[in-house]
């Protein structure tokens, strides 16, 4: 038996994440890059390994949350272009362009302050700006009156170098009647940077605004480059699937630790929240809610022995769940499935009332990532 699956394990098909890029690339047109998204390790999949097959197969930028993120890339060696979606605190501007990293910068005074931290130090940092078309968090606003001045004036700054503007869409992913203000928002974008390069006197070099939901649904705002996320790990934001297959990279699993024999009445886990009904064979599962499995699936998850779905029953633990096995012949040993291939994460994601983006980055760093394809 492989040392790291014996107790709990997420496989992670690196075949799977390679079809879903080659199968999104193949929409672009000629030189039209692509980022790939591996903040928050990659979505749970493991942000070093994901981020090494991204450059054997042509990638061309990387985009994570937070420094960290970006200087854990750097020391192992990766070497693509990395952007920095998030806040990083100006004073670390020095350690950014060290690493060669892009940040993205929303303000004028976020501008301003990266640009004073750089002082004296020869060097100059790579940024993309941030605009505000409507997600209402971070950026330029672009929109109801403002007049891309702030921005202008940022473009300006001498230890700044504006590579890139981008914007995010916040329904490109929803319902049918969500469209129009995804146009809105491209509308919005589309004004917004030509006004920036017209009162500036420059032009960005990379113009973005691809999310999943728009690559998948909106093939016109590819522009320069897309950076779809949750799509690259096979999973669709949304209904819409674009004519695009994607396949799920991840699957998480268990293995059997015992069958107790239990008799009606008797009850199981924390609260007594379950009481047996017939003679039963009850599977002792080691993965609990410290290895991301979430509390709020007691008594609503199902699951899947080789194609055979078994109830969750009794309180999830911290460390162990239970699941009645009764009539399917589940032994110690046995694998369970969670979610993955047989039973979507979007199906557990929902009956946690959430969305299946939380369950894989709720996956904990104690479960081990098994490389698979």
């Amino acid at each position: 038996m492989d040392e790291m699956r014996k107790r709990t394990w997420a496989e992670v098909s690196l075949g799977a994440i390679e079809h879903n890029y080659r199968a999104m690339r193949a929409r672009l047109a000629p030189g039209t890059r692509y980022m790939g998204i591996v903040k928050a390790n990659a979505y749970g999949h493991g942000a070093v390994r994901v981020s090494r097959l991204l450059a054997d197969v042509g990638c061309d930028y990387l985009a994570v949350a937070c420094i960290d993120e970006a200087v854990q890339l750097r020391q192992a060696g990766i070497g693509l272009p990395i952007l920095i979606l998030g806040y990083t605190p100006p004073e670390l501007a020095p350690q950014l362009a060290e690493n060669d990293v892009t940040q993205a910068v929303g303000s004028l005074d976020m501008a301003r302050a990266l640009n004073d931290a750089l002082a004296g130090t020869g060097r100059t940092l790579k940024v993309h700006f941030k605009l505000e078309t409507g997600m209402g968090r971070t950026g330029f606003r672009v929109y109801g009156g403002a007049d891309g001045s702030d921005a202008a004036q940022a473009m300006a700054l001498p230890r700044l170098a504006p590579e890139g503007v981008f914007t995010h869409f916040c329904v490109s992913d929803g319902a049918p009647g969500e469209r129009d203000f995804t146009w809105e928002q491209l509308k919005r974008f589309k004004a917004g940077f030509e006004t920036i390069e017209e009162r500036s006197g420059r032009r960005f070099e990379i113009h973005h605004c691809t999310n999943s939901g728009a690559m998948l649904s909106f093939p016109e705002t590819y522009m320069d480059m897309v950076r779809p996320g949750v799509a690259l790990y096979g999973l669709y934001p949304g209904e819409d699937r674009g004519d695009i297959e994607l396949i799920p990279a991840m699957t998480l699993k268990s293995r059997v630790a015992c069958v107790e024999r239990h008799e009606p009445g008797d009850t199981i886990s924390y609260g007594r929240t379950f009481t047996v009904e017939r003679p039963s064979a009850i599977a002792v599962l080691p993965i609990g809610y410290a290895d991301g499995l979430h509390r709020i699936l007691s008594n609503r998850l199902t699951v899947d022995f080789d194609g055979r779905r078994a109830r969750q029953v009794g309180r999830i633990c911290m460390d162990m769940c239970m699941a009645d096995v009764t009539d399917l012949g589940v032994k110690a040993g046995d694998t369970a499935e969670i979610f993955g291939r047989r039973i979507g994460a979007g199906e557990v994601a929902a009956l946690c009332g959430t969305i299946h983006y939380e369950l894989l980055c709720a996956v904990s760093p104690r479960v081990p990532r098994i490389y698979v394809d």
